[in-house]
């Protein structure tokens, strides 16, 4: 009944609701670092788009979101057949591998990675070619050895979850010139906003201007915040966005989706200060493991990953205990290490305080 290339598919595990530790532990007062979400909240503007949008939600929404799409077109100086919005960035991801993919085709990501990008391919009937990072950076030199004639789409994630890692420019151009230019690569930057302070990072959107086989995709949930109302947006050729447009569902992105993204569009001080609130919290949690002696991969994005020297479950579940939640690393191959969202002050303070406390106890 079931199709072979669905059978084996496992479903993606989130990071733990806070609801769902409430009910499990019995215990309030919890923190939820797990997920890479703005934990600044929302900007004033999008609160107020929200409350004045809920008297009109008995409507079906604008199936093509032209005043947003619209508005990400003046904003970037696109055209509108360029943009492509999905539930989420990686309702995206999933777009571009049933546009592209071929049962029998290839396509090439790195991992650990956003771990959408390989089920999505052998939902498809696809062979997802992963290759390992080495030393916690994309190998883009082995990503180019494994590409072949089956080879139609590139995932890259930059910077990468769960490391943190970022290409550079120079990595990025070299890698771009020696890809042929029938494969597509797919360029992930759900974390621009953080990373784009760095000097060397390289924005997509300027390899999208120059180059017909590059896709860029971000997303509105993680430096605006609107990651419960699910919204992302991309730039694709005209050809492959009309495609995906024909493949979409019906309203795919929801109404008070499209007025929050269209309201945050008008706060990017907003979104600095979360880039610089975000900055601030990473130093002090930098300074701090050093002081436990922990080693911990930089990071461009608003987590990062901790080496803790002991089972990554044993911490996750001890910290949960304690009103914490992160992420264990034996999902990503790395057992002793978890992955931290960057929160506020309060909240990266206590993380650190219990890790501490619970280091010592195990």
């Amino acid at each position: 009944m079931v199709r072979k290339s669905v059978q084996n598919l496992k479903p993606y595990v989130a990071g733990k609701p806070i609801e769902e530790v409430e009910r499990e532990l019995g215990i309030t007062n919890i923190d939820k670092l797990a997920s890479n979400e703005n934990l600044w909240g929302i900007s004033p503007k999008v609160a107020e788009a929200i409350k004045e949008a809920v008297e009109q939600i008995n409507y079906y929404p604008d199936g093509g979101a032209f005043r947003l799409k619209e508005k990400i077109a003046v904003k970037y100086g696109v055209a509108l057949d360029q943009i492509i919005l999905g539930n989420g960035s990686d309702e995206l991801v999933m777009f571009l591998a049933m546009t592209l993919i071929d049962p029998g085709d290839e396509a090439v990501m790195p991992v650990p990675s956003f771990p959408r990008y390989e089920p999505v391919v052998t939902m498809m009937s696809g062979v997802a070619r992963e290759i390992p990072l080495k030393e916690h950076r994309l190998d883009l030199e082995a990503m180019v050895r494994a590409i072949n004639e089956k080879t139609k789409l590139i995932y890259l994630c930059n910077p990468n979850n769960p490391t943190g890692t970022y290409i550079t420019q120079t990595e990025l151009e070299q890698f771009l010139n020696e890809v042929p230019p029938n494969v597509t690569i797919v360029l992930d930057e759900a974390y621009f906003e953080f990373a784009k302070v760095n000097p060397d990072y390289p924005d997509g959107f300027n390899y999208f201007q120059k180059r017909p086989n590059i896709v860029v995709l971000r997303t509105f949930s993680k430096a605006y915040g609107l990651a419960g109302l699910r919204i992302g947006y991309g730039f694709a050729p005209a050809e492959l966005a009309k495609a995906i447009n024909s493949l979409r569902p019906p309203f795919n992105v929801n109404f008070l989706a499209q007025r929050a993204a269209l309201a945050a569009l008008d706060d990017e001080e907003f979104v600095a200060e979360v880039v610089k609130n975000t900055n601030s919290g990473k130093e002090y949690i930098y300074g701090e493991l050093k002081k436990l002696g922990l080693a911990y991969i930089p990071s461009a994005a608003n987590f990062l990953m901790v080496k803790t020297g002991k089972p990554s479950q044993i911490v996750f579940r001890e910290l949960l205990k304690r009103g914490v939640i992160v992420r264990s690393g034996d999902i990503f191959g790395m057992d002793d290490w978890i992955r931290v969202t960057v929160g506020t002050p309060s909240q990266n303070k206590r993380f650190l305080n219990e890790l501490r406390v619970v280091l010592e106890k195990i």
